[in-house]
């Protein structure tokens, strides 16, 4: 695949033009993938190479930073503030938390911002789900699929199905993708006006309808030690405000530095892993197939969520 921004291999700090703002990257040598070899160099070629098509699903969204510094096998932690001193160009996203005051979150608008953040050892990126315009209103209902001790990933293929299906039946088109750990993220995208708790309380129903109907298969119990063995959880809670789960493209702290990758309906029914979406491989399938999440952010392909909350709405019984 052809590259419009190359790094050096054989520096360890640079500072780069990227669109008309320069750009300082450290340590780009560092090994985050011991067992690959892949450098942090690595991690942020990566994302350069697929910034066109991830850049429109993040933008305008408070990023939580999740910082990795040394590799992906070492200690992680959470930062929510965007750090300073930093470029004048980062905008900011000021959300209010109450009593923890109004938190200033970085966004991610452009290249720029992107190789910045990853640059300071962000694996995987964290955005929020509302657009910072209005913070309480997500643009996305969605369902995590995690596979409980003793559930492997046929199992949570299955599930997604039976999550699509049930989807079809209340009219909401729905895109899965894999969450380049363990399990599946389907997405609906949603017109604004519900709040986060409104679209909280609508994926419970579903969630906990879906494991009614599927008690062989799914739990939508959030209490670990409750949860059945060899069942896939379809977890709901991660839609409550102020939540995040890895974005459409992130690369993962995982033994192989695999990806969230859109994958189609199609793909899961014949079967994929996992690891067949990598770092490594990754930026070749969007050449050559796109973005298959593009659908994801046409406005008119968005679900009107009316009918089930405010007050008025009904229990869905997909």
């Amino acid at each position: 695949m052809s590259r419009s921004l190359v790094l050096p291999r054989d520096q360890d700090n640079v500072a780069l033009a990227v669109d008309g703002k320069e750009v300082r990257l450290t340590n780009l040598r560092k090994i985050f993938w011991p067992e690959l070899g892949l450098t942090k160099g690595d991690l942020i070629q990566y994302y350069a190479d697929v910034s066109a098509v991830l850049l429109p699903h993040i933008h305008d969204r408070a990023m939580v930073m999740k910082r990795y510094p040394h590799g992906a096998a070492g200690e992680f932690f959470f930062m929510k503030r965007a750090p300073s001193p930093r470029p004048p160009w980062i905008e900011i996203c000021a959300i209010d938390h109450g009593s923890k005051g109004v938190i200033d979150f970085p966004m991610i608008q452009d290249r720029a911002a992107l190789l910045w953040v990853i640059n300071l050892g962000c694996i995987d990126l964290n955005p929020w789900y509302a657009r910072c315009d209005e913070t309480d209103r997500p643009d996305f209902l969605h369902f995590d699929l995690d596979p409980v001790e003793g559930a492997g990933f046929d199992r949570v293929r299955e599930t997604a199905l039976v999550v699509r299906d049930a989807l079809t039946k209340l009219d909401m088109p729905s895109y899965a993708k894999t969450t380049g750990s363990k399990g599946i993220h389907v997405y609906v995208p949603i017109e604004r006006g519900p709040v986060q708790k409104e679209v909280w309380e609508l994926a419970k129903a579903l969630a906990f309808t879906l494991a009614e109907r599927h008690p062989d298969l799914i739990t939508a119990e959030y209490t670990i030690a409750k949860r059945p063995r060899g069942h896939v959880l379809v977890d709901y809670n991660q839609n409550a405000w102020g939540r995040t789960l890895a974005s459409i493209y992130s690369v993962r702290p995982r033994p192989r530095a695999s990806a969230s990758a859109p994958v189609t309906w199609t793909e899961l029914e014949r079967g994929v892993e996992i690891d067949d979406f990598r770092l490594d491989n990754l930026p070749e399938r969007v050449a050559r197939l796109g973005d298959l999440w593009a659908p994801v952010l046409a406005a008119k392909d968005r679900v009107s969520l009316d009918r089930f909350v405010g007050g008025k709405g009904r229990r869905p019984r997909p």
